[in-house]
């Protein structure tokens, strides 16, 4: 099987530009998550590639198949670009049982009722719910109505499935277990996968590569350990994880060293500003790299202790200083009253 690429793809909703020259390769066996805010085109550009939504200029291909290509007037119409794509919503008939639903679509094909009972129950066993084959929707739970989903996109063997944050609907512990399903699956039957979602942490989990999308523009693509411990630019390393920003003021950049004024104290991190000194800068630190310490010191700010939050694996410590907050990871709560805390230069990005 061939590479899907999506070159240079520009689309637009009336006046507003909604994607911006998007380019990006799924090579086989690979999942593509599409990570960003709301409004950032993730979504508009998974409808592109599966010939819902009508692009402008660029291209879209599998090998030598071409579904899109601006240039030279092809726009293959969704029912023949043969992709699986599941719904935020499963889209599930209610009145059909679970074999019908996801044989529906190839009934609509002309498929041998033979050739459908062979995928279909291949398929239900493959997504374990060989079982539940005559159940009907409203007798499965959210979890098991989104495998139902999924099984409908796979019984086609489509080149590349398309997930329209297809996990939004589960509450949180059911979201956690069916991400650790999805990817197990995705792993197991060797699936082409773009997932759309907001949430980082599902995309980290389920996916080979990221590509991080920043108002209709591509910010950064990578495997999703580069995009959480080596980010491109500020808006990467905010998106990313759960961190702490410091306003400062550039004191000096020494080659792949800054130094950041804060409440003047000298704070030394990573070099991502080729600002001139006594610019404004930011310094961005991951919560889990933050650390608590009893006497000043290097890269230390003397910091007041507001608020213990027990999270049951550990303990959430926000402290604040005038203007700013910051909150740390911790074993055990502190005593109430001023800490220093500390912001290993090695874990901090200064922009």
């Amino acid at each position: 099987m061939a590479d899907l690429k999506v070159k240079d793809l520009r689309l637009r909703l009336g006046d507003n530009e909604i994607l911006k020259g998007v380019s990006l390769d799924v090579t086989p066996g690979q999942v593509v998550a599409l990570l960003g805010p709301s409004g950032s085109g993730k979504t508009t550009l998974l409808r592109a590639i599966a010939g819902l939504e009508m692009p402008h200029a660029g291209s879209i291909a599998i090998g030598d198949n071409v579904f899109y290509d601006a240039g030279r007037g092809i726009e293959l119409p969704a029912e023949k670009r043969g992709l699986g794509l599941v719904f935020q919503s499963y889209a599930l008939w209610p009145h059909r049982n679970v074999f019908d639903n996801v044989a529906y679509g190839l009934k609509l094909r002309g498929t041998s009722t033979l050739e459908i009972k062979g995928r279909v129950d291949k398929t239900l066993a493959q997504i374990g719910l060989g079982a539940l084959a005559e159940r009907f929707p409203h007798q499965l739970s959210g979890g098991q109505q989104q495998r139902v989903a999924i099984a409908r996109a796979l019984v086609y063997e489509p080149p590349v499935i398309l997930l329209d944050e297809p996990l939004s609907n589960l509450d949180a512990k059911l979201r956690e277990e069916a991400r650790a399903w999805l990817r197990t699956l995705i792993v197991t039957l060797g699936l082409s996968a773009i997932h759309v979602t907001h949430d980082q942490v599902e995309a980290m989990a389920i996916a080979d590569q990221v590509v991080l999308l920043d108002a209709g523009t591509v910010a950064q693509v990578g495997p999703p350990t580069e995009l959480y411990n080596k980010p491109a630019t500020l808006f990467a390393a905010e998106f990313m994880g759960s961190n702490n920003r410091l306003d400062g003021t550039l004191v000096e950049v020494n080659g792949a060293s800054a130094t950041m004024q804060v409440f003047g104290e000298r704070i030394t991190g990573q070099a991502h500003t080729k600002a001139a000194p006594g610019a404004k800068t930011v310094g961005i630190i991951r919560l889990e790299r933050v650390r608590c310490a009893t006497a000043p010191g290097p890269n230390r700010l003397k910091m007041q202790l507001k608020a213990p939050m027990y999270l049951g694996e550990r303990w959430e410590l926000v402290f604040a200083r005038e203007q700013l907050t910051v909150r740390a990871y911790a074993a055990a709560p502190l005593e109430p009253g001023e800490h220093y805390v500390e912001f290993p230069a090695d874990a901090l990005w200064v922009f």
